[in-house]
């Protein structure tokens, strides 16, 4: 043999030997976040992944929050699936339900050698994702809560302060249309903003048995609400005077706001970030009004967003990676910068206090609305949030009956009827597939 030769083999198994030693674990991580949210959560994978030669958090758009979640169901049944998956919290029902599919977040956390405490994380954010007994299911990242934006431009030139209750949205609306500005509402996530948060809000019951925590035979309850149904009714009846302009079922009502046709807005706070780029007028954020004819003052608003679920099918040492990355996205300099960008609550009280501390709230008020919205009280079985199987589905029935509501097609009464009507099917069928 060539000396030479032998000498550049031996070099080369070296390096082969050197390189599978110390290559990177590859960590697959599928999102719904597009835009500069995507570019947000590029950016903290990149940040793990210079802290530690170990693993390699890549992450992977999937498309929206739907998307995400049935490309990751159909990856795991065809073996290709991700180890972590951002769900959106109406599909908790879901996961939690897909039996060997996933490994609850308590579970990877205690099993890696990670120093980890799970009361870490802000109260309100923590039971919606917990079982009965506390344990915590999928790790908190993207939460968020529905507040109501207002254009504090237009609310000046129209003598008006910014509303605490609904008969006060209706005053303001009487107030702008004398400035001559016609639209003075309109909103978002229609099912999560104008129902699940309204009834929270008020601590009515948005179904039984704890809105679906206590048992998979829940049936929905929300159109037992006479406030809820009066109010709804208000709204639609208001769009003769242009007070309401329906705009969309997610987001798509943004830039009735952003232009400045419609002075208030209800939706998540983190939207915080697409309106202070692009927002041309002073905007500010105000807790959801209330309505006093079913409530004297508020309970507490509930959670959007969603959470990392840690699917099953990887090896073992896989899961140590994921429980650092998940203990790096937790920490406080990371979740405030986070927060602090996006308008999502920092998930942890660390996170909060750190925002404290660096003045944020000073410097951009109102933009602790949400966190103070969701700790404003001890949440209740109302107030908890909601677990209902099938809720994606359900939340398309309840979006087609306001639409019929909106287009005058059906009263308040007959949309809430009818989509209380057609969700409990939805929910039997969930329960005879995972009983």
């Amino acid at each position: 043999m060539n000396k030479w030769l032998g000498r550049a083999s031996v070099a080369a198994v070296a390096i082969a030997l050197s390189s599978t030693a110390f290559a990177e674990t590859e960590i697959q991580f599928w999102h719904a976040m597009g835009g500069e949210l995507g570019k947000k959560v590029e950016e903290i994978a990149s940040g793990f992944n210079e802290t530690q030669s170990d693993y390699k958090v890549v992450p992977v758009y999937k498309g929206n929050y739907t998307e995400t979640m049935t490309g990751a169901i159909a990856a795991f049944r065809a073996r290709q699936q991700p180890h972590i998956v951002q769900v959106f919290e109406v599909g908790t029902a879901t996961m939690m339900a897909a039996e060997g599919a996933i490994k609850p977040v308590y579970e990877v956390m205690e099993n890696a050698d990670v120093e980890w405490d799970s009361n870490a994380y802000l109260p309100a954010v923590r039971s919606y994702y917990s079982t009965s007994d506390g344990k915590l299911l999928s790790l908190p990242f993207n939460s968020s809560s529905p507040v109501l934006w207002y254009n504090q431009d237009l609310l000046e030139a129209a003598g008006a302060e910014p509303p605490k209750t609904w008969d006060d949205v209706f005053d303001i609306a009487e107030k702008l249309q004398a400035n001559d500005h016609k639209c003075a509402v309109s909103f978002g996530w229609q099912s999560w903003t104008m129902v699940e948060n309204f009834l929270a809000w008020h601590d009515q019951p948005i179904g039984t048995k704890q809105n679906g925590f206590a048992g998979l035979d829940t049936e929905l309850a929300f159109n037992r609400s006479q406030g809820l149904t009066d109010l709804l009714q208000r709204i639609a009846d208001s769009q003769e005077q242009g007070t309401f302009k329906y705009g969309g079922r997610r987001g798509e009502s943004l830039p009735l706001f952003l232009s400045g046709e419609c002075a208030m807005w209800i939706n998540s706070s983190a939207y915080y970030a697409d309106i202070k780029d692009q927002a041309e007028f002073a905007f500010g954020q105000t807790m959801l009004p209330l309505d006093t004819a079913i409530a004297e003052a508020p309970q507490n608003s509930i959670i959007g967003g969603a959470t990392l679920w840690v699917l099953a099918g990887h090896e073992d040492e896989d899961y140590q990676g994921v429980a650092e990355f998940f203990n790096y996205m937790s920490s406080p300099e990371v979740q405030a910068d986070w927060h602090q960008f996006t308008g999502y609550v920092p998930i942890t009280t660390a996170a909060y206090e750190l925002s404290k501390e660096q003045g944020f709230y000073e410097e951009n008020p109102g933009t602790d609305t949400a966190i103070q919205q969701l700790s404003l009280n001890e949440p209740t079985e109302n107030s908890r949030g909601l677990r209902f199987g099938n809720f994606v589905q359900i939340r398309d029935v309840i979006n087609e009956e306001l639409e019929e509501l909106w287009t005058g097609k059906k009263t308040a009464k007959e949309a809430l009827d009818a989509a209380v009507a057609r969700g409990n099917e939805l929910l039997r069928e969930f329960e005879k597939a995972n009983s």
